[in-house]
């Protein structure tokens, strides 16, 4: 799980990274970030590319190249980045967290589905199977009557020219 979290991490950051270069009011500058420190953590970060340390009141360009920043910069939990009320340790963690649950949920929603797709295919084959049982059922009744009907007109032509069944010599004795 870990090896997911760190890939979420760079596409995140990648991508807020992207969108810091893309805003019209933002300008990225190495000045522009060092020239809010000693100041309040709301005016560092309104420029999205800048980073706020709680421990050493600095604001700071963030490390774009990086995804986490280093702690010699500014340790974790102290660091600041988007919101002033939540510690980068926390909201990358929280943020992990719930693209985990999105991913795992995705998972589930993917195999309940392929079993309930399973099951009815189950449902549906049990279904055609009785269908063509019926259907071989139907064609063996079918195929007695012929042959009863069948056995009954040969039973008639047979009484008419008087060749009845019942005795196989009864032919030859008419003849005598």
């Amino acid at each position: 799980m870990s090896a997911s979290y760190g890939v979420f991490l760079y596409f995140l950051l990648d991508f807020v990274a992207a969108q810091t270069t893309t805003l019209p009011n933002v300008t990225v500058m190495a000045s522009s970030c060092v020239s809010k420190s000693n100041r309040s953590c709301v005016q560092c970060l309104r420029d999205a590319s800048c980073l706020w340390c709680e421990s050493s009141r600095e604001c700071m360009d963030y490390p774009v190249n990086l995804i986490v920043p280093p702690s010699s910069m500014c340790p974790l939990t102290d660091a600041r980045w988007g919101l002033c009320w939540v510690n980068l340790k926390v909201m990358l963690i929280t943020l992990s967290l719930l693209v985990g649950l999105v991913l795992l949920a995705m998972l589930v929603c993917c195999l309940c589905c392929c079993c309930r797709r399973r099951r009815h295919q189950r449902v549906s084959d049990d279904g055609e199977h009785g269908r063509a049982e019926q259907k071989t059922r139907e064609r063996i009744t079918r195929q007695k009557e012929r042959r009863v009907e069948m056995q009954l007109r040969h039973d008639k032509i047979r009484q008419k020219y008087g060749l009845s069944k019942d005795h196989p010599y009864n032919r030859l004795e008419q003849k005598k």
